[in-house]
């Protein structure tokens, strides 16, 4: 071999190794997204979580340049969801939805759980604030919230509230009401909302804890009656409502959440894009019209105003839901 010919040799070798150690340091956002990206949702498709993140994930799909397509594992509260969420690449090619039960109440819960929130996933921002409201039959005779808990007080466990399952954050909200007010309320827990409402409707159950997207049209049709709404301020879709710190409970408020979770290795860059992408499908104004239709709080969609929402509700909801020992299989 001539003395040119090694050194071409080499030339060609230190190239092909600069160009590999560039390839490899090359920052996540330079190829990301250069494939379509799997939305997992732990509910069944139809369900108000499914349908939110369908209606997100369109914008947010045009945003990216890249394909959203949502992959639906119901079962055990979102934890399926959660659990292969978990277990998947770490690449921003698979995300998930999460609200307070995947993150907060399911690993108090589930004794069996899969996964680890703290351990497993890590935030690109809250999506929607889910509104909870108290509600009566129309022919109830209980006409505000002040007067519910008065009724409770007097006769310890008379007043039954349906919800649609224990554990879930409607019925923790219940039983945080009945804590703060200091009164005794006897929960019926049905396997959905649907099933609930209808007993509440036949007039078998007293009230309902219920979300302000479920209960839109009852109210309209007048089959349900709102009694009081669990934000902290009056709701713009039900102004004559009061809230239930207006009512006797002083700093009372109580809600759920939707929000966009990834595995916990997932580079910055890419989340960074991800919740990029989030904030400008919230900007859409068909998202905007939807939105107010459905009663919905847009939250702050970054990753740092998501972290410390889950830990404020964590340090709130987690102590609740062991003092009430609820446990179950999953």
């Amino acid at each position: 071999m001539t003395c040119f010919e090694l050194t071409r040799r080499r030339f060609l070798m230190t190239g092909a190794a600069t160009a590999a150690t560039l390839a490899a340091s090359a920052p996540a956002w330079a190829a990301y997204p250069d494939k379509p990206v799997k939305w997992i949702v732990g509910y069944p498709p139809g369900g108000a979580t499914d349908t939110v993140a369908r209606l997100i994930g369109h914008p947010m799909s045009g945003a990216m340049g890249k394909p959203i397509i949502v992959d639906n594992r119901p079962g055990a509260g979102s934890s399926v969801g959660a659990a292969a969420l978990a277990t998947a690449p770490a690449d921003g090619y698979t995300v998930g939805s999460a609200d307070n039960g995947t993150l907060i109440i399911n690993p108090v819960v589930y004794p069996k759980i899969q996964y680890d929130p703290d351990r497993d996933f890590r935030p690109v921002g809250m999506y929607a604030g889910i509104n909870l409201l108290l509600c009566v039959p129309s022919n109830s005779p209980i006409k505000t919230a002040a007067e519910y808990l008065e009724k409770a007080k007097g006769a310890p466990e008379s007043i039954l509230y349906a919800s649609p399952g224990i554990g879930t954050p409607l019925h923790l909200a219940m039983e945080r009401l009945a804590r703060d007010a200091n009164v005794h309320l006897k929960h019926v827990a049905y396997k959905g909302m649907a099933p609930a409402l209808n007993d509440v409707l036949a007039g078998i159950v007293d009230s309902i804890v219920i979300d302000y997207t479920t209960a839109n049209s009852q109210i309209k049709d007048g089959k349900i009656r709102a009694i009081a709404v669990f934000s902290e301020e009056r709701l713009a879709v039900l102004p004559d409502v009061p809230t239930m710190a207006e009512q006797g409970v002083p700093g009372f408020s109580a809600g759920a959440w939707h929000s966009l979770i990834v595995p916990k290795a997932t580079p910055d860059d890419v989340v960074a894009i991800l919740s990029q992408a989030l904030g400008k499908a919230l900007q859409d104004s068909m998202v905007k019209t939807r939105y107010g239709e459905l009663g919905l709080d847009m939250p702050p969609s970054d990753p740092e105003s998501m972290a410390r929402r889950w830990e404020s509700d964590k340090a709130t909801w987690q102590p609740l839901i062991r003092s009430l020992n609820i446990k179950l299989d999953g």
